[in-house]
């Protein structure tokens, strides 16, 4: 299931060389711990919490409100966590790099030993994710960053993110396997955001509808359509209610074609078909409304930085010192739970008791 997204604003600029490094150091060691005294799946849940991955992200030295956040922490994850160490897998990345996970998929797989039917359902579950994000889930972020993580069980999280070209804004997007029931119907189960806009959401419970009704529609002969796409409509045009005898136009009308001569049993298959993409899924959505009166979802699903400090200075420049420090206490720990001392391992689970409760807030990972 989606677990969540965030909106960050766009940084430029890249984190230094050295502070990567420490980065990828300091990353390494808190998973271990975390893999060690709760296993592989339980990172996984972290990393798909928002939350938890945004206080990672500061604790590990990156800022707390910059888009990088993404980028850099899952470029620090991806070398961080060694496959052969940990049972663990990360794929993917930023731009180019995203276009790889498939083949990344398949590759590691074969590391774990995966059966091609269970490398093949990563890949299916990677593209998905993508697909739902960029496509069925229209909130005007366009995918630049796809990271999928993935065990030698077969369990796998996404984190992936869009801009917005005019806000200068990025919106992050979190997938989790655990209890996956349907791509396409209520994927997400929590939300971290700090602003709200107009979405198409195809996803949604309420638009369940809608999704049956733009099957029945490209499924029968799409020419019939024709007559009402002849006036441009955008997805931010209307607010919530969309009116009944609005038209709207569809200038590449071939994707329905390709659709009707696929013919898809479900919405799944739908989005899947190649060419299928925003403006496709938003016309049958509209047409859904204005034919059938299947109106979708126009809802929009939406303390950590004083530890080491952040890239540019927010809080306060990273402290190089207590940063290593961190490193050294959780190493020593981690080698010593390994020959069966797990004192040092809690000793640092019993710090927590000395923290006011009120710095955990509503929510403690």
């Amino acid at each position: 299931m989606r677990t969540g997204y965030a909106n960050l604003p766009l940084h430029p600029g890249h984190a230094p060389r050295w502070l990567f490094e420490k980065m990828k150091r300091l990353s390494r060691e808190i998973n271990l711990v975390i893999i060690e005294e709760f296993g592989r799946e339980e990172l996984l849940r972290r990393i798909s919490d928002p939350f938890w991955f945004q206080g990672f992200s500061c604790v590990i030295g990156f800022d707390w409100h910059s888009s990088g956040t993404t980028t850099v922490t899952g470029g620090v994850l991806k070398e961080s966590i060694r496959p052969e160490e940990t049972g663990i897998a990360v794929v993917g990345g930023k731009g180019k790099a995203s276009r790889k996970t498939p083949h990344e998929i398949e590759k590691l797989g074969e590391t774990f030993s995966l059966s091609t039917k269970r490398i093949e359902e990563l890949k299916y579950s990677s593209r998905m994710a993508a697909k739902v994000d960029n496509t069925a889930l229209q909130d005007g972020y366009q995918l630049y960053h796809h990271v999928f993580i993935f065990t030698e069980d077969g369990k796998w999280c996404v984190v992936q993110q869009g801009l917005n070209s005019e806000s200068r804004y990025a919106r992050r997007y979190h997938w989790l396997s655990d209890s996956v029931k349907s791509f396409v119907e209520e994927p997400h189960s929590a939300i971290c955001c700090d602003k709200k806009g107009k979405a198409l959401n195809m996803v949604a419970l309420e638009s369940r509808e809608a999704r049956k009704a733009s099957v029945d529609l490209v499924n029968e002969n799409p020419l019939r359509l024709k007559k009402y796409l002849s006036k441009q409509t955008t997805l931010f045009d209307y607010g919530f209610t969309m009116p009944r005898k609005h038209v709207i136009e569809l200038k590449n009308f071939q994707p329905l074609m390709d659709a009707y001569e696929f013919q898809p049993k479900n919405y799944e298959e739908l989005l899947l078909i190649k060419g299928i993409g925003p403006k496709t899924i938003r016309a049958l959505a509209l047409l859904s409304d204005l034919i059938y009166g299947a109106e979708p979802s126009w809802k929009d699903p939406v303390k950590y930085s004083f530890a080491h400090g952040g890239k540019d200075g927010t809080p306060y420049p990273v402290d190089r010192k207590t940063m290593d420090n961190s490193i050294e206490i959780l190493r020593a720990g981690i080698e010593e739970a390994r020959i069966g001392n797990r004192e040092k391992l809690k000793a640092l689970e019993r710090l927590k008791d000395f923290i006011p409760s009120d710095y955990h807030g509503k929510r403690s990972s």
